[in-house]
């Protein structure tokens, strides 16, 4: 969320900011409107607040017909003044709902674009693997060394549930808890988060409203219509969700600042209007694990720089570790959301796609999340600021094991696992062909 203050002095910026992220930019011209109108209204009513007090102060000191008058005629003055609250009250849940639909303008360097085709590459890492042999899919290798069944999710679960076992479930606790262990070791606090939240945590790190249909939700769907702030609780598509309002409606203490929270959690996201898109095997489904970090930091933007290049290096050096090669793009306006101010995206190459896939984002949102949190921190000299906060996929699975599975296979249909997570594997070198 914006400051009404900053909308009303950078009315253009704004409409630009709107305009470059596929939001229409007529609600800022409407909420400016009921702001104006809202200002007067609450001018009004305090100020016939203050008259009826005056005035039920002067009857006080009143006898006879005399007070019986002045009565009759409070009572006239008091239906106009409930007709007024009721107004004042409708006008301030209008001007709410049109503030969280106000998107933060990105930084001057993020370029501008419609869609994922316009992100910008800015670095490479790595080589791109070659193979003497004709090489498989994670499905069929999945298949062929029982360690995916995609099938019997479907039957279970319906369309984008799969099963992993043997070592594919290991290989996704190998990978999620070297994630975890590298962080822990850079500072970072571990969670293990709620993964059912009410609706105000998904409102307050900007993914409601706007985004009810890519959630699911706990509830009747009557239930929801009637009442989404009042219904229920929701699965979260990332634990940002949890672990980023932990410290909702909380004054910190700058020197405590930045916090460095890193939550390891279930995911799941119902993937609306994907319909054909991606639906062959782990690249796009409903539910997975992330370790995610996220970061509370004070109200400054070279603070806020310095610590997304930190968290965007912590998530490229897992995959280096892992030696998988994979580029940086810079997201365009069009593929950001609502609260970013600035984004990249790191994909990794996957040789069944022939191409690069998407893998992690990192998100810089300065004050957006932290006011709709109402999370503020308090400096030396006792002044109080509204939080910045930045988020990033430090590693996610199933989609990971793609590249994983596919880079790493060899030509007898065996898959190495990479060396920093054998270990995590009880020294197991190798994913092997079960015997029939």
């Amino acid at each position: 969320m914006l400051d009404i203050r900053y909308i009303r002095e950078h009315v253009d910026l704004i409409k630009k900011g709107a305009v470059d992220k596929g939001i229409r930019p007529d609600i800022i011209d409407e909420l400016l409107t009921i702001d104006t109108s809202l200002r007067e209204l609450k001018t009004t009513v305090e100020d016939q607040r203050a008259e009826q007090n005056a005035t039920a102060k002067k009857i006080s000191q009143l006898e006879g017909a005399e007070r019986e008058k002045a009565i009759a005629a409070m009572q006239g003055s008091k239906e106009d003044f409930k007709q007024q609250e009721q107004e004042l009250k409708g006008l301030e849940e209008r001007f709410q709902k049109l503030m969280l639909q106000i998107p933060s303008p990105a930084l001057d360097r993020v370029p501008v674009g419609k869609d994922d085709q316009d992100n910008v590459e800015i670095r490479t890492w790595g080589n791109l693997p070659t193979f003497d042999f004709e090489p498989k899919d994670h499905v069929q290798l999945g298949e062929d060394l029982d360690i995916i069944d995609i099938p019997r999710g479907v039957k279970i679960s319906g369309s984008r549930f799969y099963f992993l076992k043997n070592e594919g479930a290991l290989l996704e606790m190998a990978v999620l808890k070297y994630t975890l262990d590298k962080l822990v070791a850079k500072g970072f606090t571990a969670f293990i988060p709620p993964v059912l939240v009410q609706y105000e945590a998904m409102m307050a790190t900007g993914y409601f409203p706007g985004g009810e249909e890519q959630a699911y939700a706990v509830g009747s769907k009557a239930e929801r219509e009637a009442a989404p702030e009042d219904d229920g609780l929701y699965l979260v598509g990332t634990s940002e969700v949890s672990v980023a309002s932990y410290h909702q409606g909380e004054i910190l203490e700058e020197k405590q600042l930045p916090l460095l929270y890193a939550g390891i959690s279930n995911c799941f996201r119902r993937e609306a209007g994907t319909y054909g898109k991606d639906t062959q095997g782990l690249y796009r489904i409903h539910q997975f694990q992330k370790v995610e970090q996220v970061v509370i930091c004070k109200n400054d933007p070279e603070e806020s720089t310095r610590l997304h290049a930190l968290i965007l290096a912590n998530a490229e050096e897992v995959l280096q570790d892992f030696k998988l090669p994979y580029r940086v793009v810079d997201v365009c306006t069009g593929d950001m959301g609502q609260g970013q101010i600035y984004k990249n995206d790191i994909e990794t190459w996957m040789p069944s796609r022939k191409n690069y896939g998407e893998t992690h984002s990192c998100s810089t949102f300065h004050e957006f999340q932290a006011r709709r949190l109402n999370l503020r921190y308090r400096d030396a000299e006792g002044n109080k600021s509204f939080c910045h906060t930045l988020n990033n996929t430090c590693i996610a699975s199933p989609r990971i094991l793609i590249p994983l599975l596919e880079i790493y296979q060899q030509k007898d249909g065996s898959v190495e696992i990479p060396e920093v997570l054998r270990p995590y594997m009880g020294g197991k070198g190798k994913i092997v062909t079960k015997e029939k």
